[in-house]
């Protein structure tokens, strides 16, 4: 299984310096989700699956989250910002083919996998070598689902998100994987997010404020549709198994 060529020519130059405020501060708050799902463990060694440009891995190293950092990642441009930071903690940054994690069984103890997923033309493949490597996993992914979402197509397309989620529906996936689905959070993005994300405070703005207030009060409709949806598994030796 491999990338196919026309995605990997897309990530492989994604990454650069007219982006980093932007992925830094959303980052931040990804890597606050990691850490509260994870504040009753304690992991010798991590490995983050698609790293991007490396900022969640800064965050959690100014944290002191892990004294082994480790990361994979399909773009060249992303490895050269990551190096470039100089992250504390990091151990080991690797170029991977999208599929196939270059470790043996069982070899870290927590595998971070954040707004990747929507991106996989395969995603069960890299689910499958994820929980091969690893004991524990925390998956994030944005909630990009509507009723119409189709009608959205080159709009999601044009992020390269090619997989749609609800919670509901990505925790189906996880289980029908078998994960154990340990504990999940329901994320509203944060004012700071917000602001970046509209530039400035318009009319879309306010209707998004409006709607995660809506939402905040409205637990079931926050279990639908928040922004995105963090969830910790641990990994069972069960395979996929239908009829």
């Amino acid at each position: 299984m491999q990338l196919s060529d026309n995605i990997k020519d897309s990530y492989s130059n994604q990454y650069d310096e007219n982006s980093v405020k932007w992925r830094n501060t959303g980052a931040r708050y990804k890597a606050l989700n990691i850490v509260e799902l994870s504040k009753s463990i304690r992991f010798k060694n991590v490995l983050e699956v698609g790293a991007g440009e490396g900022s969640i891995l800064s965050w959690l190293s100014q944290w002191n989250f892990c004294d082994d950092l480790n990361c994979i990642e399909i773009s060249e441009s992303g490895i050269d910002l990551i190096k470039s930071k100089n992250i504390k903690n990091l151990k080991s940054v690797l170029l991977f083919d999208g599929y196939k994690i270059p470790y043996p069984d069982n070899h870290f103890d927590l595998v971070i996998c954040s707004h990747v997923l929507e991106h996989v033309e395969h995603e069960r493949i890299l689910l499958r070598e994820i929980k091969r490597v690893s004991k524990y996993q925390i998956f994030e992914v944005p909630i990009d689902f509507s009723f119409y979402v189709d009608r959205k197509l080159e709009h999601f397309l044009s992020y390269g998100h090619i997989n749609i989620y609800t919670p509901a529906l990505f925790r189906f996936l996880l289980k029908s994987e078998n994960f154990e689905v340990v504990k999940d959070i329901n994320y509203l993005y944060d004012d700071e997010v917000l602001q970046l994300m509209f530039k400035k405070k318009n009319s879309a703005y306010y209707i998004t404020k409006i709607k995660f207030a809506i939402l905040s009060m409205v637990p079931y409709l926050r279990g639908i549709k928040p922004s995105s949806y963090a969830v910790l598994t641990q990994k069972t030796d069960k395979k996929l198994s239908i009829f």
